[in-house]
């Protein structure tokens, strides 16, 4: 679901807290998305021209694809999308699909994409993860780990494998409620 391009704009855009929501309700077929950061923000030009997959503030390459990419999948699958940004407040970026739709591919590796997060940016920003299904949900927060460990990084392969395992868990946890 291009989670990892998402929340690399939100690190980019100096985000010191990026909350990241996975809602699954298959009562309603809905599967929606957030990130939420407190980054630098955008104007509304920047918000309307990132929505083109020809929009980049990279340097590397002059095409940008993860937030076209989000449109488009929602718009595909009977979902909708949103993106709200202010300069010098943050971005939210949302995004719903039809659970069921066959457009809709299968969300990924969650608990990996988490671990990437942590190894590419183990000292900032901090990662709120909420995990939802049907009412039940559990919640990831950087600033409990960081606190419970001490000031130990987050990069270190024991920590990683704790973050593994939890994230597996209670992802499983949530999942068979």
């Amino acid at each position: 679901m291009h989670i990892l391009d998402i929340v690399q704009n939100s690190i980019s855009a100096g985000a010191t807290i990026i909350e990241i929501l996975i809602r699954i309700d298959t009562v309603a077929d809905r599967l929606a998305f957030a990130v939420k950061d407190d980054g630098c923000g955008m104007s509304e030009e920047m918000v309307a021209r990132v929505i083109s997959p020809f929009t980049t503030s990279r340097t590397t390459r002059k095409v940008g694809l993860g937030i076209p990419l989000i449109k488009q999948l929602a718009d595909m699958t009977n979902g909708r999308f949103a993106l709200q940004s202010r300069v010098g407040e943050g971005t939210v970026l949302q995004a719903e699909f039809q659970l069921s739709h066959l457009d809709l591919p299968p969300m990924g590796d969650l608990v990996g994409t988490m671990q990437s997060l942590l190894i590419s940016a183990p000292e900032s920003p901090e990662f709120v993860l909420t995990y939802e299904k049907n009412g039940k949900s559990f919640v990831f927060d950087t600033r409990e780990v960081r606190a419970a460990l001490g000031g130990l990084p987050l990069n270190l392969p024991d920590v990683l494998a704790w973050v593994k395992d939890f994230l597996t868990e209670n992802i499983m946890e949530v999942e068979t409620q």
